[in-house]
C-alpha cells in the first residue's frame, strides 16, 4: 500500500504491544503494558487515569520524543520509530502542547506563534501573517503584540494552542494544557479547542484528570489503570456536536462522568 492508500488515511493512529521500561534490573519501571489503541482521523480521543500511569509517557512516544521499549506507533501507516530512531516524516505532521505555555517572553504573543513555521522556509511576512490568522482564531485578536508577560494564564495557553497549530497539524497532542487554570476559564479554552479542532478535523489526543473534562470533550475516553498503564476499556461518548455546557448538567452526561469514576476506581483496585 502507498502512504495515501484510504485504507491508511482512515487510521490516523496505529499503536501495537506498545510497552516502555525505563531502566534496568532491580530498579526497572515499567510505564507502559503492552497498549493497543487506533484512532480514526479527526477523533478526538482523552486518556484519562490516575497520576503516574503513563499517560504523558504514551504522548511523548506518539510525539517521537521517547522511544518505546517494545511494540509500534504508525502515523497514517508511517512508522514513529524503527528502534530508537524517530521518523521525520511520520512525526512531520505532529504537534504537541504542553500544560506550561512554554512562550519567549522576549518575543510578542505573534512572533511565539510564528516560530513553528521557521522550518517550513516561509517568508517572515508570511510566517507573521499566518501567526495572526491563527491568534484571531483562538481569541487573541488584538493581542498578537503583547508580551507573555502581559497576558492572563488563560490568554498564555490561547498562544501555545496557537502555536501548536499554526503549522495545520494531522495530530494534536495535549498534555493537561489548562489543568492549572481557573474552572471557568478551563471551560472556555475547552469550548474553542473543540471548535478549533472539529473544523480542522485534527486528530486529538488530550491527557487530563478531569473525568467530566474528557467526557465533555471526546468522541472516546481510554481508561488506564495504575502504572504500569494498561489500557481498561474504551468508553465511546455519544453526545452529537457541537456541544454546549449545558450539557454538563444532563442526567445522561452525569451518567456517564459517574460510570467512568467507578472504572478509575475499579482500575486502581485491581
Amino acid at each position: 500500500m502507498s502512504e495515501h492508500d484510504p485504507a491508511l488515511l482512515s487510521a490516523e493512529i496505529d499503536i501495537r504491544g506498545l510497552t516502555k521500561i525505563f531502566g534496568e534490573g532491580a530498579t526497572a519501571v515499567t510505564a507502559i503494558s503492552k497498549a493497543d489503541l487506533d484512532l480514526d482521523r479527526g477523533a478526538f480521543i482523552s486518556l484519562l487515569g490516575p497520576s503516574g500511569c503513563g499517560k504523558t509517557t504514551l504522548l511523548r512516544i506518539v510525539a517521537g520524543l521517547e522511544a518505546p521499549t517494545e511494540g509500534s506507533v504508525s502515523i497514517r501507516g508511517l512508522p514513529v520509530w524503527r528502534g530508537r530512531k524517530r521518523s521525520r516524516k511520520a512525526t512531520r505532521p505532529v504537534s504537541m502542547m504542553f500544560q506550561e505555555a512554554r512562550l519567549f517572553p522576549w518575543y510578542s504573543v505573534a512572533e511565539n506563534v510564528a516560530l513553528p513555521l521557521r522550518i517550513t522556509g516561509a517568508s517572515n511576512a508570511d510566517r507573521m501573517a499566518r501567526a495572526r490568522e491563527i491568534c484571531a482564531t483562538v481569541g487573541l485578536k488584538g493581542f498578537e503584540d503583547h508580551r507573555p508577560a502581559q497576558l492572563s494564564g488563560g490568554m498564555r495557553q490561547r498562544a501555545s494552542l496557537a502555536r501548536a497549530l499554526v503549522t495545520d497539524p494531522q495530530v494534536l497532542l495535549l498534555d493537561e494544557p489548562f489543568g492549572a487554570l481557573d474552572a471557568m476559564t478551563r471551560d472556555t479554552l475547552n469550548l474553542g479547542l473543540m471548535e478549533v479542532c472539529a473544523r480542522a478535523r485534527v486528530t486529538t489526543i488530550l491527557v487530563t484528570h478531569s473525568i467530566a473534562e474528557a467526557a465533555f470533550l471526546s468522541d472516546r475516553v481510554i481508561v488506564l489503570a495504575p502504572r504500569p498503564a494498561r489500557i481498561t476499556n474504551v468508553v465511546d461518548i455519544p453526545f452529537a456536536r457541537p456541544r454546549t455546557l449545558d450539557l454538563q448538567r444532563s442526567t445522561a452526561f452525569q451518567d456517564i462522568v459517574a460510570d467512568l469514576r467507578t472504572q478509575l476506581m475499579e482500575g486502581h483496585d485491581a
